[in-house]
């Protein structure tokens, strides 16, 4: 599950932290592989894990992330529709109670730093989540939160695909 980018002549001008400090970025992906488990062992499955993961990466307005994500998604049976109206989770209906509930609560982690996670929204999302759901769900979280914010601290790249070419 690594989320280390390929480099590009754009990111070069940066610091590439992930190879400056390999012990720190080492640790980071052992984490991540770590959080996946404690995932896996509560019952997230890789739809929702991959959802919830994608939402932070929008929110975050991580690029590189949503494109890690976003595949990861589709491989784990997520629709175009389901992605093209992830933004809009509240006005759609094509989300579960489950996925609704990990939605605002990553949208909490995300904007942590305006109002925290209000108990009102623990307690909506800890009325629909398990225990070990909520615990896990918050870990996918801060750790994406930590990929986000290296991968766009460092400009990783998210070059078009198949030589295409991304001017219209």
């Amino acid at each position: 599950m690594t989320h280390e980018p390929l480099p590009d002549a754009t990111a070069e001008r940066r610091v590439h932290l992930a190879r400056s400090a390999r012990p720190a970025y080492d640790a980071l992906e052992a984490f991540a592989r770590t959080v996946g488990s404690i995932a896996a062992e509560a019952g997230i499955d890789d739809r929702l894990k991959e959802l919830t993961l994608l939402y932070a990466s929008q929110l975050n307005g991580c690029a590189y992330c949503l494109r890690v994500h976003g595949d990861r998604a589709v491989a784990a049976g997520v629709t175009v529709d389901e992605l093209t109206q992830l933004a809009a989770w509240r006005d759609s209906g094509v989300f579960s109670t489950r996925e609704r509930a990990a939605f605002e609560l990553t949208e909490r982690y995300v904007f942590i730093h305006e109002d925290g996670i209000p108990d009102e929204v623990y307690d909506r999302v800890g009325g629909i989540l398990s225990e070990k759901e909520y615990v896990a769900i918050s870990w996918l979280l801060i750790s994406i939160n930590a990929f986000n914010r290296l991968t766009i601290a460092g400009r990783y790249p998210v070059p078009p695909r198949g030589g295409r070419s991304g001017d219209a």
